[in-house]
């Protein structure tokens, strides 16, 4: 099963080769991996996703809370939450076929954000299969380059992420940069 942590780090060099090489050291491949600047001055928020069962997802969240960069990790998997990948396409288009691509692009409500004579670049937001769906329909036209970003997930509400541990969440989005090196794992 796919689970998605939400780890909040400090904004600073080397950060992401520790929490990516502590996947790597326990054995986990991870499927998709996004970082960004959060509210918070900084501090980063790392979206991964990872295969692995409820026991592995334990496993690792209370190994990520071992990394003195990580300020607080949410598995987000089972929280009611919005998720979306982005994706720009280049896609050989002249001519009818542009008109074609044109149309297609309006079905999956994605957007042209690049014409020249020969192509067109098609910027689109969603899921994955809504994007895969995409590239599948636009292959007969020459899809020339794709680009996509990993995924981005977000717990709904403003209510805390539920626990599956003894760590209950009683941090607020204020509290993200405090200091957790007396939390227990």
């Amino acid at each position: 099963m796919l689970h998605t942590f939400a780890i909040y780090v400090d904004n600073k060099p080397g950060v992401l080769n520790r929490v990516a090489s502590l996947f790597r050291r326990r054995a986990f491949n991870i499927e998709s991996l996004t970082v960004g600047h959060t509210e918070t001055k900084g501090v980063s928020r790392m979206t991964v996703v990872v295969d692995t069962d409820e026991y592995g997802a334990r496993r690792l969240e209370a190994h990520l809370y071992k990394l003195v960069p990580c300020r607080r990790v949410d598995n987000i998997t089972s929280s009611p939450s919005i998720s979306r990948d982005l994706a720009l396409i280049k896609v050989a288009a002249t001519g009818e076929a542009r008109t074609h691509v044109m149309q297609l692009v309006d079905v999956y409500r994605a957007r042209i954000v690049d014409v020249s004579p020969e192509s067109l670049v098609i910027e689109t937001t969603g899921t994955e299969d809504k994007i895969d769906s995409l590239v599948e329909v636009l292959r007969p036209y020459g899809v020339v380059e794709m680009v996509r970003t990993g995924r981005v997930s977000m717990a709904r509400g403003l209510a805390p992420v539920k626990r599956n541990g003894a760590r209950p969440s009683t941090t607020s989005a204020a509290e993200i940069s405090g200091d957790v090196s007396s939390c227990s794992v």
